[in-house]
């Protein structure tokens, strides 16, 4: 799909809205428009989100700033699609992407084609609470990557999310949850996926990826689904807390980090190793108040990428693990004060690194929620025997 084709595609959309029987407009932050079907068995949800972020960075040392650099760009720019098809039981969930960042990363294996879409899923509730999922999305992985980019607390995600998460991928998925109390909660969710990340057009180059999520809510739900929000913008009443253990086996992996990364080719073709990723994380949330929190941890069978005849290609599987803790306030006027602390110790003897730490401290001002909003930070990362960064950053979100 090219950007003419996409244009085209939702243009047509939009037009669509004539013929149908039911049109109205949502208010702010809810979509564009809403389309209901004349015999009501199907709907449509269209919305369009945009962010603006300016980014200032220096070197620092001893003798203070040096290396000054900067940079304007729209850093995510989106069309979203939703509703029910046929059944309210059958939902469906289409999001494209249309700024260079989000279609970047173009290669061979994605048909050196634009990566336009992000979401493209179906989701069927066939009995009880039990759903399964079928199409491109998140994988039930670490809790901050499975937050939307537009609902964080700070202008943009952890290094630990850099650096560990599994991201997108095509496969099933299998969701359910129970209760075992009044209000306790359990969460249960199962994957197959192909195991090499979003919009891979020449199929499977090594094994599948499986993925299991475990989550605990002792309290209940939070308002609004807060348990996957930045920030408390509901101001819950009484404590609300989420417990969560995500563990990810990626079979004959070929890319350096589980199903992200780069490719670790060899003579042969790809060179193929199991990885394992484990995540656990936490959120809570209380009037105003909130902390999330992130360990994750990667190992492989053999990291060392070789050639068929033993000798090393050079690449290496990024084991070893992260932690981040984030907390904030919200005081009146929804003004919020966040800071975060995160600790990355990938495993030096295997990938030659030395450890990272980065503090950040965020200003956030909620205009309409995280539909409307300003943010800013300014983030300190002490590398260990590497040069120390200093960044600033600015940041307007907007979503219709």
């Amino acid at each position: 799909m090219n950007f003419k084709t996409a244009l085209t595609f939702v243009s047509m959309l939009i037009l669509s809205h004539v013929y149908a029987q039911q049109t109205n407009a949502p208010k702010f932050g809810k979509g564009l428009f809403n389309l209901i079907g004349k015999d009501s068995t199907w709907s449509m949800n269209i919305g369009a989100r945009m962010q603006f972020l300016t980014t200032a960075q220096w070197d620092s040392d001893s003798d203070g700033l040096s290396n000054p650099a900067s940079s304007f760009l729209v850093r995510r720019a989106r069309l979203k699609f939703n509703g029910f098809a046929f059944s309210p039981k059958l939902k469906y969930k289409m999001e494209l992407g249309l700024s260079n960042r989000d279609i970047g990363g173009a290669s061979e294996f994605t048909n050196n084609a634009p990566r336009y879409i992000l979401d493209a899923l179906l989701k069927w509730n066939f009995y009880e609470n039990f759903e399964l999922w079928v199409g491109q999305t998140k994988l039930p992985g670490n809790r901050e990557r499975v937050v939307s980019s537009g609902n964080l607390q700070m202008v943009d995600r952890s290094l630990l999310n850099k650096r560990f998460n599994i991201d997108r991928d095509m496969g099933l998925q299998l969701r359910h949850h129970f209760n075992l109390s009044d209000n306790f909660i359990v969460k249960e969710a199962l994957s197959i996926a192909q195991g090499e990340g979003r919009n891979v057009t020449t199929g499977n180059l090594g094994g599948h990826q499986y993925t299991a999520r475990l989550e605990f809510l002792p309290f209940g739900n939070f308002t609004s689904k807060g348990d996957y929000k930045g920030s408390d913008l509901k101001r819950e009443n009484a404590p609300k807390l989420a417990i969560g253990t995500s563990y990810d086996f990626n079979n004959n992996a070929v890319k350096n980090r589980s199903n992200q990364g780069s490719y670790m080719k060899n003579d042969t073709g790809f060179y193929k190793t199991n990885i394992t990723t484990l995540f656990i994380d936490a959120m809570f949330k209380y009037k105003g108040f909130s902390f999330m929190g992130e360990y994750a941890y990667r190992d492989a069978k053999d990291p060392f990428a070789k050639n068929s005849d033993g000798t090393l290609t050079g690449d290496i599987v990024q084991v070893g693990n992260g932690l981040n803790l984030q907390s904030g306030y919200l005081f009146s006027k929804n003004w919020e004060l966040s800071g975060r602390y995160t600790n990355i110790k990938l495993d030096k003897t295997i990938t030659g690194k030395d450890a990272e730490n980065q503090y950040t401290l965020g200003l956030s001002k909620y205009i309409v929620g995280h539909k409307l909003k300003v943010q800013t930070d300014v983030s300190y990362l002490d590398a260990t025997n590497n040069t120390n960064e200093l960044m600033y950053r600015l940041q307007v979100d907007i979503h219709f």
